[in-house]
């Protein structure tokens, strides 16, 4: 995979714009640079930990204790421009039990330096009758304080922490890379030099996850920590 620096104003978000907001109070020291000239290819997605391949759907499926999950990820031929950046449009169907409970619109751009960035979503919650519920974990970078994050890095490395999105007390996950190189098997195959990241959010402290992401392919494993819950990549058609 080629390495590709971070930016000066990367390394700062991250040195400085990660650390926990303990008092509850909006971190201003997160507030990252971007500028359309770091994004003049946004739409074209190198970073082979997610590549976002145009016309793929992915299919996910576990047991959880709500039931069967099964996500179902696709990105669409529509872009949205955010802050003046072009940012693709994947996707996101979650069921469960068969029935669809949330459809998602996600917003992703890459900079010039192979960062695959996270702009915002747009969500419809749906009750058991299939009737929408609400839009409720809905967010855009640029409005109402909301900053985007980095979805993958360019270069993941052990020990880099970072935020995958922050719009203060409504979406604020983050994510460690914890190993790099590792090989992994589910039922699609052995997948080797993957990344594997921690993630949790301040927001609900007891929700840690980790994902693991195969070069070439992107996600292909999430766990929930505390139950041992996992939804896997079944199929991509």
């Amino acid at each position: 995979m080629k390495q590709i620096a971070f930016t000066v104003s990367t390394l700062l978000l991250l040195l400085f714009g990660c650390k926990k907001d303990t008092t509850r109070e909006i971190d201003s020291s997160y507030h990252p640079d971007i500028n359309p000239v770091n994004f003049s290819n946004s739409t074209t997605i190198s970073n082979p930990y997610f590549p976002a391949l145009p016309g793929k759907k992915y299919i996910y499926e576990g047991q959880t204790d709500e039931g069967l999950e099964r996500v179902e990820e696709q990105r669409l031929v529509e872009t949205k421009t955010i802050m003046g950046i072009t940012c693709i449009v994947v996707n996101d169907k979650e069921y469960a039990n068969g029935k669809l409970i949330e459809d998602t619109r996600d917003w992703y751009a890459q900079d010039n330096d192979g960062n695959l960035w996270y702009f915002g979503e747009t969500v419809d919650n749906y009750n058991a009758n299939g009737t929408l519920l609400d839009h409720g974990g809905s967010w855009e970078a640029g409005i109402d304080g909301a900053q985007p994050g980095i979805i993958m890095p360019a270069n993941p490395q052990t020990g880099l922490r970072y935020r995958e999105e922050y719009y203060f007390g409504h979406a604020e996950d983050e994510a460690e890379i914890t190993n790099t190189g590792i090989t992994e098997t589910i039922l699609l195959g052995t997948f080797n030099n993957c990344v594997k990241t921690k993630n949790w959010t301040v927001l609900e402290p007891d929700d840690l996850e980790n994902k693991i992401y195969a070069p070439g392919v992107g996600l292909i494993k999430e766990i929930n920590i505390p139950d041992k819950f996992e939804v896997t990549l079944i199929s991509i058609l």
